[in-house]
């Protein structure tokens, strides 16, 4: 039985790095404020019109090929998670096929949209592929550049100030044994609620669901005889409404209830218990949540690796530039029995469970 393994993994951050007080300078907060509340002191910007979120992507590639002893070009298949594309359209998986060189047309390349947990999905995504047979080299990236998209005012702070831009990838392999391969996943979505963490414009809703949950706004839609005006409008401009939405506490009292639950579903369908867990890598979305999900576990300190104090919240670049770190750190090590659990917009929500 053939099985898949994280045979290397890489991660980059930009040199720019962003501190609390640095935000103090263009809206109303503190480091004390922010500290409090998520746990975050700096976080990394890429740098405009240098750095994408496929550029960043393909740096981290680079050092995963490295680490698994292959080249760019022994990529068979591509999987990239983002929420911050480079473009609307096309999506950043063949942009970052251009950037390391493999323009041949023999590898394909998959964009996963799911936010947070967009990297959990793309890895299982990858285990199936190279299980099956189908592939032996998939590349999974997840990579944010949330820097260019956020509402640097006092109004945006509540979400401004959590997020960051870095990139973090893996090389999927064929493993003939279980102990070095991906165990087990689940993943899952409930979106009743999908606009409480949401960049809602632009889109194509032309305002439907938004009127469905009570916004009483002029999005300044054209009349619908008309043609255009139903993806931008000057009232979008003029409201701000380009930029991230969140219903803070809401997010907060969900996650802290699907975080144990996916670990503990994972855990069971590979015949593992929580005291086989060498690591978890919680998604980097609070370091609240963290402490809240390692306290519901009963795990200890050494148990849980956290890098959201320095980074801040990457979403789907955060469990594989965590995971890098804790490779890199020798915290995780060959043969160690590793959790990796997001949850995020959608909302959706998954884990794995794998033998490093």
């Amino acid at each position: 039985m053939t099985f898949a393994k994280i045979a290397g993994i890489g991660h980059y951050v930009p040199e720019n790095v962003v501190t609390n007080d640095d935000l103090t300078k263009v809206m109303d907060t503190s480091d004390e404020w922010i500290r409090e509340r998520t746990g975050i002191q700096e976080r990394r910007y890429g740098t405009k019109s240098t750095e994408t979120t496929a550029t960043m992507g393909a740096e981290a590639a680079r050092k995963a090929c490295e680490a698994a002893g292959i080249q760019p070009s022994d990529i068979d298949f591509i999987v990239f998670a983002t929420l911050s594309p480079d473009y609307y359209f096309p999506g950043c998986g063949v942009l970052v096929q251009r950037e390391l060189g493999i323009t041949d047309g023999e590898c394909g390349a998959l964009d996963v949209r799911n936010q947070c947990s967009g990297f959990v999905y793309a890895l299982s995504v990858a285990d199936k592929f190279v299980a099956s047979g189908m592939y032996k080299n998939v590349l999974v990236v997840g990579s944010e550049m949330h820097s260019m998209g956020l509402d640097f005012s006092t109004e945006g702070r509540g979400v401004t100030v959590i997020f960051g831009d870095g990139a973090g990838a893996v090389i999927v392999q064929p493993s003939d044994s279980k102990d070095s391969a991906i165990l087990a996943s689940a993943m899952h979505s409930d979106g009743t609620y999908a606009e409480k963490l949401a960049m809602l414009s632009p889109g194509s809703h032309g305002g439907k669901h938004l009127s469905a949950q009570g916004d009483e706004r002029d999005w300044g839609f054209a009349p619908q005889e008309d043609f255009g005006g139903i993806f931008t409008t000057q009232n979008m401009l003029d409201n701000g409404d380009f930029y991230p939405v969140m219903e803070g506490q809401f997010v907060f009292k969900l996650a802290v209830q699907k975080f144990p639950e996916v670990v503990l579903e994972v855990l069971a369908k590979a015949g593992l218990t929580v005291d086989d867990i060498d690591m978890l890598i919680p998604h980097q979305a609070n370091l609240r949540i963290a402490q809240f999900v390692q306290r519901t576990l009963k795990l200890r300190d050494d148990q849980v690796y956290n890098n959201i104090q320095r980074y801040g919240n990457t979403t789907a670049a955060s469990v594989p530039i965590a995971l890098s770190e804790a490779i890199a750190e020798g915290k995780v090590k060959r043969g160690d029995v590793v959790v990796i659990a997001a949850f995020g917009s959608g909302f959706t929500w998954a884990g794995a469970v794998f033998r490093y």
